[in-house]
């Protein structure tokens, strides 16, 4: 079996930061139609679509729409069969965002080309064609 590589999944990231741009002028758009919007309304916005998008997607459909562009997919390591549940792809998420690139180092020395977010949450990043495999 075929593992995505490191340049597969920062492939993948370029693609979302893409869509956390449009999501986050979307977003300022709308706030934009209305009067007097708080500041702390437009900061809760940004947080919650800058910590929720990765997690949200990843735990419904088995990734991000970076993801799912280049063939990617986020499952469970024990069980590929099975996404990677909300509360796990937070913690995912959360460190993948903490260490950044350095997550990624491990991948270099891993069969399976695992990050260190892939190790501690217990999932694999998987082309979706050998899914079935």
């Amino acid at each position: 079996m075929e593992y995505p590589r490191i340049l597969d999944r920062v492939k993948a990231i370029m693609a979302d930061s893409v869509v956390y741009i449009i999501l986050m002028t979307l977003s300022a758009y709308l706030f934009d139609q209305f009067d007097h919007v708080p500041d702390y309304a437009r900061i809760l916005a940004f947080v919650i679509i800058f910590v929720i998008y990765d997690p949200l997607l990843t735990s419904l459909f088995g990734g991000t729409l970076g993801h799912f562009v280049i063939g990617l997919r986020v499952v469970r390591y024990r069980d590929r069969s099975k996404k990677v549940i909300f509360p796990i792809a937070l913690i995912r998420s959360t460190i993948k965002l903490i260490l950044g690139s350095i997550s990624m180092l491990a991948m270099h020395s891993d069969e399976e080309h695992r990050a260190i977010h892939d190790y501690m949450s217990g999932s694999i990043v998987v082309f979706k064609d050998d899914m079935a495999k």
